[in-house]
């Protein structure tokens, strides 16, 4: 028996409940303390807007009555409050330069950040680190603090089609078709650059090797998979995050 399609409505709820469910992973990994982080859900039946949490929401009791939806010119379309405009400033780019993304992450992180100002690639030094293995990038930009779409453009074009991107002096960005995707590989990709500052003289397996991992671990999505397991663990009951 054929199952059914969803409807755009029954997409946007639960894009926005995996959004609400990845800042609260974020806190259990205690980031974004001082709401320095942002996740965003393309909108299924509004591609040019997206939702978030608005400002001044903890991360760690994030609601789906707590996203806003932002709309192409930084506005907002739906919901109250306030947003970052950094937050505009990189999401909106990266979603209009890619249609495939339905999401994208960024908090600053206790070794993403410090790996950020080494400007380095990542090598295939660890199982986790094949998911990333010729899929991201290094925007080698001074402009840490975000001030423009044009910046946020530039982010986008480093970016291509990449699942992932280094931004220099400032932390990691990850994308998903999904925000569990997203989330769950941003959540993989920190733990990758805490094994790329720990490690001392790294011997990395060959290109051939992390190619036949990375084929294997992003087959049922890597970080949708890591999601699922990591709300399991540190949410559990979901229902109080759905209102």
């Amino acid at each position: 028996m054929a199952s059914r399609e969803k409807s755009a409505e029954e997409i946007r709820q639960r894009r926005k409940l995996e959004v609400a469910l990845g800042y609260r992973l974020l806190a259990a990994q205690h980031w974004g303390d001082a709401g320095d982080g942002h996740i965003s859900a393309r909108d299924p039946e509004r591609p040019d807007c997206f939702w978030l949490l608005r400002y001044g929401v903890s991360f760690q009791t994030a609601r789906v009555s707590d996203l806003v939806l932002v709309g192409p010119d930084g506005d907002l379309v739906e919901g109250e409050g306030i947003t970052i405009p950094a937050a505009y400033y990189i999401h909106h780019p990266i979603l209009m330069a890619r249609p495939d993304a339905v999401s994208a992450v960024h908090v600053h992180t206790g070794w993403g950040t410090p790996f950020a100002a080494e400007v380095r690639p990542i090598e295939p030094i660890t199982q986790e680190a094949c998911v990333f293995f010729e899929d991201h990038a290094i925007f080698d930009d001074e402009e840490v603090q975000v001030q423009s779409v044009e910046t946020g453009g530039r982010i986008a074009d480093a970016l291509g089609s990449n699942r992932a991107i280094i931004l220099r002096n400032h932390g990691l960005l990850t994308v998903g078709d999904s925000p569990a995707e997203a989330v769950g590989s941003f959540i993989q990709m920190e733990r990758v650059a805490e094994a790329h500052m720990k490690v001392r003289n790294p011997r990395p397996i060959s290109a051939e090797a992390a190619r036949f991992s990375k084929a294997d671990l992003v087959k049922h999505g890597a970080g949708r998979v890591a999601f699922r397991s990591m709300v399991t663990r540190h949410v559990g009951d979901v229902s109080a995050v759905s209102q």
